[in-house]
């Protein structure tokens, strides 16, 4: 298995192992200035709304797959995306308020300080600052990923440092990393693509949900039956919100894999809903998980002050969304344009252009990176389910948000498509539900409590 970094020249940009060293960041938060405040300072400027959204609109990037491509049969890729070049939303937000041009990643992928979105972004997108302000103690969000990551605790006190989040450590028992038996030492075999989605998973824990807990549970491959078995580890360990950033193609082995490894009542269990644009995948397809796709979040003139539409770069580039070839439908999910088990539920940020920030240090130039990807919805909406509170025993928390459909309590999207499909909401966004976007985006916590 590979243990260096990929290069996919089919994507857009080249995977760049080059870029600006970490020291920076570091003598930040030595200096004890890692805090939201000074992470998203800037020199006020007397800019409108409407002129700050004009100029995110032109973010434009580069980006490559954190993991290998197309997986073989039975086995899983990471749904992560790293920006190698261009300039995110983020930067052009600042430029705007700055008054200055934006900076850009390129020629380096890498920067001393973050270039994508930050807790304080998210929490204010979803409407989560007084809940990640006030809940999330207590509850335990599991990652479920695949090989190891050596760094991963070490990134995460570096992410939540310069945001000013709360330590979660070993030491203090908010975090721990475990191998799919639970060992806290017979680990996987490092890997520094698999490594890069970890960083991003736990960083958007900590973005949405800063009280939680964040238990990693690391699969001895990315084979469904590891994986399988490592989500089945992390509700053994008492994890009641489990989030799974990779998927492979459907299969008719997945109603086996569905008893195995995802029925698991009364856990809300998150699944990347891939993004290679239109078209389902495994495990999103369960009819057990709450499938999650992607949106490009960027800056409005609004009251809400953000506005959101279908994830979708180019023809093969994009937020997933399907009919399921094999699962079943579950009993909440109405729609009728597909008799099976129909991709997404919900979403969240997931483009990126306008991709969040993440510290990343194992196998690449240690630093901060802008990732996407459904693998950043998903971590994400695990959370904002933690944040909501523990589920009723013998729920299933994906059903909760249907009972919302229609309401403030979700930011319906209803705008982009995914690619082209014969029955249109299942690659094209409408109001009310729609296959990319599922019934939209939090507006709050409501929507994900039983």
């Amino acid at each position: 298995m590979r243990t260096t970094t990929p290069t996919h020249p089919h994507i857009s940009g080249r995977w760049r192992r080059i870029g600006s060293a970490a020291a920076a960041a570091t003598a930040l938060a030595l200096a004890g200035l890692g805090t939201a405040a000074h992470a998203e300072a800037a020199t006020p400027h007397k800019v409108s709304a409407k002129t700050i959204a004009a100029q995110v609109a032109k973010a434009h990037v580069q980006y490559a797959k954190a993991c290998a491509g197309t997986p073989k049969k039975g086995y899983a890729a990471c749904d992560a995306l790293r920006v190698t070049g261009g300039t995110t939303a983020f930067m052009e937000k600042q430029a705007a308020v700055k008054g200055v041009a934006p900076r850009t990643v390129s020629p380096n992928a890498t920067a001393s300080s973050p270039t994508g979105y930050g807790p304080s972004d998210i929490q204010s997108a979803y409407g989560l600052a007084s809940a990640a302000a006030s809940k999330g103690s207590g509850e335990t969000v599991a990652i479920v990923d695949a090989y190891d990551d050596p760094n991963a605790a070490s990134d995460l006190n570096t992410y939540r440092s310069y945001y000013g989040l709360p330590a979660c450590t070993t030491a203090n028992g908010c975090f721990t990393k475990v191998g799919q038996t639970g060992s806290t030492t017979s680990l996987p075999t490092a890997d520094s693509g698999w490594a890069g989605e970890i960083s991003l998973d736990l960083d958007m824990v900590s973005a949405t949900c800063p009280n939680c807990k964040i238990l990693l549970v690391e699969a001895k491959t990315a084979s469904m039956a590891n994986l399988g078995t490592a989500v089945n580890e992390a509700v053994k360990l008492g994890a009641k919100f489990v989030s799974n950033s990779y998927g492979g193609s459907e299969s008719s082995s997945d109603s086996s894999y569905d008893s195995s490894y995802f029925n698991h009542p009364g856990v809300a269990i998150t699944v990347s809903a891939g993004d290679s644009g239109y078209g389902a995948e495994y495990p999103a397809a369960s009819q057990y998980v709450t499938a999650v796709g992607g949106t490009a979040l960027k800056k409005a003139s609004t009251t809400r002050g953000w506005s959101e539409t279908v994830w979708n770069t180019s023809s093969t580039e994009g937020t997933g969304s399907g009919c399921s070839a094999y699962d079943a439908k579950p009993s909440w999910q109405t729609d009728t344009g597909c008799a099976k088990r129909t991709i997404a539920d919900v979403s969240a940020v997931a483009d990126p252009a306008t991709g969040v920030s993440v510290y990343d240090s194992y196998g690449i130039t240690a630093g901060w990176y802008t990732f996407g990807g459904t693998s950043a919805s998903s971590p994400i909406i695990a959370s904002v389910y933690a944040l909501a509170g523990t589920p009723s025993s013998g729920s299933y928390p994906a059903k909760f948000p249907y009972a919302k459909a229609g309401t403030t309590a979700l930011n319906d999207v209803t705008s982009g498509s995914n690619g082209s499909c014969s029955t249109s909401y299942l690659c094209t966004a409408r109001s009310g539900y729609d296959g990319p976007t599922g019934l939209g985006t939090p507006a709050g916590v409501s929507a994900f409590t039983g």
